[in-house]
């Protein structure tokens, strides 16, 4: 059982034999949680691609929204990538340093949001990279800025009163992606002031079980995600709505299910940094 849309997911192979073509732009997203004590943007300046250029979601976000690396207005999305060299015409390729690349899936999804549409991740990212001994460096690239022509689909994304009006409407299922103890309130939150629980009616397919942590945290095959997805209880033909911590391992998931055909899933951008922070949201553990 092949994708359905494998022009979303590249190996490194691919990489390796098209960086260095021109319309092709390479993009480390390296982004790490409030708890893991690493910081993406001086590893990128260790090591990085030949040629990438760092996209930082913890700068291209929403400047007037407190919650973390929220998507920012349209014209400021266009801004920050302009700057980057990444715009109209390139073949844009995410990768990140975490292993699995829920921060390169984050940026894939941006990007598509805001509608440029051809733009990959590539699978296992730079451990995958690194572990074929293929060749990195830190010198920064000095990239001309490029027009990008944003087009904004909010179709793609969910406010919380949207998902609030869900809970009774039932016209859309939830998928919270966070750790099962996360989903059942018997783990902490990473972040201070998080009511723990989930959504009623949430359903839960943690997003590290997409990978293969045996594999360099490669994402899984078709069968593999078509059969996650139905162990969590998902009908694939209903509306989906992905949900995680702040925003980020949703878009994993919506890479995953993108890949084997769903391709109108939504993530609810506040996710559990907003729910679980306010006190008018319902929680069930």
């Amino acid at each position: 059982m092949p994708y359905s849309n494998p022009q979303a997911l590249v190996s490194t192979d691919w990489v390796a034999d098209h960086m260095s073509a021109p319309d092709v732009r390479i993009v480390d997203c390296t982004y790490y949680l409030p708890n893991d004590g690493r910081n993406g943007r001086e590893e990128y300046a260790k090591q990085h691609l030949d040629g990438a250029v760092f996209f930082d979601i913890d700068d291209v976000k929403n400047p007037d929204n407190p919650l973390p690396h929220m998507i920012p207005p349209a014209h400021v999305f266009s801004s920050k990538v302009r700057k980057l060299g990444l715009g109209d015409g390139n073949r844009i390729v995410c990768y990140d340093h975490n292993g699995g690349g829920m921060a390169a899936a984050r940026v894939w999804w941006m990007f598509r949001l805001f509608g440029h549409d051809d733009v990959c991740v590539m699978d296992g990212g730079l451990p995958k990279w690194l572990a074929e001994n293929r060749p990195v460096t830190d010198i920064e690239p000095n990239p001309r800025e490029r027009h990008f022509t944003p087009r904004e689909n909010h179709l793609m994304v969910r406010t919380v009163d949207q998902v609030l009006a869900n809970i009774d409407g039932k016209r859309e299922d939830v998928l919270d992606v966070r750790a099962a103890g996360r989903f059942a309130g018997t783990s902490p939150e990473p972040r201070a002031g998080m009511r723990s629980g989930h959504m009623p009616g949430a359903l839960n397919l943690p997003y590290g079980d997409l990978m293969d942590a045996g594999k360099n945290c490669t994402m899984r095959s078709a069968e593999e995600i078509q059969a996650l997805a139905d162990k969590a209880g998902l009908d694939l033909n209903r509306p989906l709505v992905t949900s995680c911590g702040s925003g980020v391992t949703a878009c994993y998931a919506a890479l995953a299910l993108y890949l084997i055909g769903k391709e109108d899933v939504a993530v609810y951008d506040g996710s559990w940094s907003e729910w679980g922070a306010r006190q008018d949201t319902p929680i069930v553990t």
